[in-house]
């Protein structure tokens, strides 16, 4: 006897909120504000790919940095779903003749989130890159214990850079910097995508730093100069240094690591840290070897964060802006 009943309808989450996730989770970070992502809604899944024109050739030449800001916000994108009552199971690189195909997402219900992931969710808005001096942070311990549990099924490790890793890496920094000044190809990236208000993507003049106060930091990238300021013009710089590192070179291991450094992220703001990811002193490969002799395994170093405590009543720092939601999700109707 043949069964006529009809085929189960798969659960999946409505237009309306799709839109208003994937409005949400494009506050995930990525190289220079470039937001180079684009997704589509095919009214069951919910498909990521790469933006190459937003490929910087003379900074991430590789696109390693452009997958790693991709797999933040499938992460961002994957939390703001969990909080809206749905459980995203994804799969990464589902077309492996598609390089620009990263992952596809499917939706189950999931009424019960973790706790943790609902806070994440909320740290979204929340969460900003700060490159001004910071406080020692508060609370480390349990945030390197969370954040290990997090980039775990990742593949990747989470570690502790020790005090003298600031002076260190601060001559990285500096050697880094040293090495692009007279890179036109990549002044002209960076300016291009820097120092501009009003526009929906890059960063803005105003969340950069001022020549007086990158001097406190050290451990920066080396923006176009803004006008002379002192924010927080008595306090060194006492961040700690976090790094998260892959087993092995892979799109997949950048795309994992985007995903992990989007968890670390979030955590750090749910603990009221402050945060500043930096790549691009792991663009280089002695900057790598340099970090790499740092930690207490083998691995491969893709990111390093900064962590520490803003001061007690200072305002919040702006929100650095977002390309128009029809410019990164498509919704195609069934």
């Amino acid at each position: 006897m043949t069964d006529t009943s009809p085929s189960p309808v798969r659960s999946v989450p409505d237009h309306p909120t799709v839109l208003a996730a994937v409005r949400m989770a494009s506050r995930a970070p990525s190289l220079h504000n470039s937001q180079p992502w684009r997704w589509v809604f095919d009214g069951l899944r919910l498909h990521l790919y790469r933006d190459n024109d937003r490929l910087m050739t003379s900074a991430d030449p590789l696109g390693r940095q452009l997958v790693i800001s991709c797999g933040a916000m499938l992460h961002h994108v994957r939390t703001v779903f969990a909080a809206k009552g749905w459980h995203t199971d994804t799969t990464r690189l589902p077309d492996t003749s598609r390089t620009d195909y990263l992952a596809v997402i499917e939706f189950r219900p999931w009424p019960e989130p973790p706790i943790g992931v609902l806070a994440r969710a909320r740290a979204i808005d929340q969460r900003r890159t700060d490159r001004l001096p910071l406080l020692a942070p508060a609370g480390l311990s349990q945030l390197l214990h969370t954040g290990r549990m997090l980039v775990t099924p990742h593949d990747l490790e989470l570690d502790l850079l020790d005090d003298s890793a600031h002076a260190k890496l601060t001559v990285v920094s500096e050697h880094a910097t040293a090495v692009r000044r007279y890179d036109m190809e990549y002044q002209a990236e960076l300016h291009w995508w820097t120092g501009h208000s009003g526009d929906t993507e890059g960063v803005p003049r105003e969340s950069l730093v001022s020549d007086a106060e990158f001097a406190r930091v050290g451990i920066n990238r080396t923006f176009p100069s803004t006008p002379h300021s002192a924010r927080r013009g008595t306090l060194e710089d006492h961040a700690r240094l976090l790094v998260l590192s892959s087993p092995r070179e892979s799109v997949t291991a950048w795309l994992h690591t985007g995903e992990a450094l989007s968890a670390v992220l979030l955590e750090c703001t749910t603990a009221g840290l402050a945060n500043c990811p930096m790549t691009h002193i792991t663009e280089t490969p002695s900057a790598r070897k340099v970090i790499a002799s740092m930690l207490p395994h083998s691995g491969i170093p893709q990111v390093v964060i900064r962590v520490g405590t803003t001061p007690d009543d200072e305002p919040d720092l702006p929100p650095t802006p977002r390309r128009p939601l029809t410019d990164i999700l498509t919704m195609k109707h069934q």
